[in-house]
């Protein structure tokens, strides 16, 4: 069997279509497509179908696919013990991550990691929770956040928490609230809120709030970027949810903990279990894990 064909339909499987695979491979449509007949002759089975105006896997296909990710991993464990042997974990690591995540994580991690020659290529994303996994398609790790333990389409991939930040109640320094040491849910019900989109782990607590107090919160404006949002609620009436570790960033906005409601978010690490496997990669999530618990633990 030849790994390159494997690894093809597993592409296919992962990302849906021939032009995402054209795409991310940058190759085109008609590259790939002339590649799956090489397959499919290779194999003696028809492994593609049409499927409205694309072309998705047949049972055999799909056989293949599955089989793939298990050869991707044994791969991935011999080239780790190969590097094991002789003793360097070397090479570049992508990393996709959450900015608001990785500005309490990176720093210390590319600190960490400064006199070793492995090289982290990050790339800032801020995505709904449940988009988090397909990023595993195209990095090694992917560090998110989930109201969740387990953030959702992540069944088959690996997930290490490397955090766990409380989300506390952000408002102007001269808000009448301001004075209090921490709020409960009544209170911050009363107040209109700056938002984030829905779908994401911030907006848990607004649906919290809600339950408790069966009020609906006046959600103004609707917002990802958390120095935008502080820069609102620091202008004017406004609440909003920011997470503790790494806001306020200026003066005017202060930070009180919700009483009553666990409003915290998990900040983890998503990965390949074929990738997870790189000698290089596990050393870039351990010190991920490393950073990760020095931060939280002390605050």
């Amino acid at each position: 069997m030849d790994v390159r064909h494997l690894e093809l339909l597993r592409e296919l499987d992962d990302r849906g279509s021939v032009t995402a695979v054209a795409a991310a491979g940058h190759r085109t449509p008609s590259a790939v497509s002339q590649q799956l007949r090489s397959a499919e002759r290779a194999f003696g089975a028809t492994l593609v179908e049409a499927s409205g105006r694309g072309l998705r896997l047949t049972e055999a296909g799909r056989v293949l696919a599955e089989a793939a990710r298990d050869v991707a991993v044994a791969i991935a464990e011999a080239e780790a013990r190969w590097q094991e042997f002789h003793g360097t974990a070397a090479g570049t690591v992508s990393v996709a991550a959450l900015p608001s995540a990785a500005t309490f994580l990176l720093p210390g991690v590319l600190r960490e990691l400064a006199d070793e020659p492995i090289e982290v290529v990050c790339t800032d994303v801020d995505i709904a929770e449940a988009a988090f996994a397909g990023q595993v398609l195209d990095h090694d790790i992917v560090i998110a956040h989930s109201a969740h333990l387990v953030p959702p389409h992540t069944e088959d991939l690996v997930v290490r928490q490397l955090a766990r930040e409380p989300l506390d109640i952000a408002m102007a320094r001269d808000h009448p609230l301001a004075g209090h040491e921490q709020v409960t849910a009544d209170d911050v019900a009363a107040w209109p809120w700056i938002g984030v989109p829905l779908g994401y782990p911030f907006d848990t607590v607004r649906l919290a709030v809600e339950e408790a107090t069966g009020t609906r919160v006046d959600v103004r404006q609707r917002m990802r970027d958390n120095l935008l949002v502080e820069a609102l609620v620091g202008a004017g009436e406004c609440l909003a949810v920011l997470p503790r570790f790494t806001a306020p960033a200026g003066d005017e906005v202060v930070l009180r903990p919700l009483a009553g409601i666990d409003s915290g978010r998990n900040i983890v690490a998503i990965l390949r279990a074929d990738r997870a496997r790189r000698r290089a990669v596990r050393r870039v999530l351990a010190a991920l894990e490393e950073v990760g618990e020095r931060v939280s633990g002390g605050r």
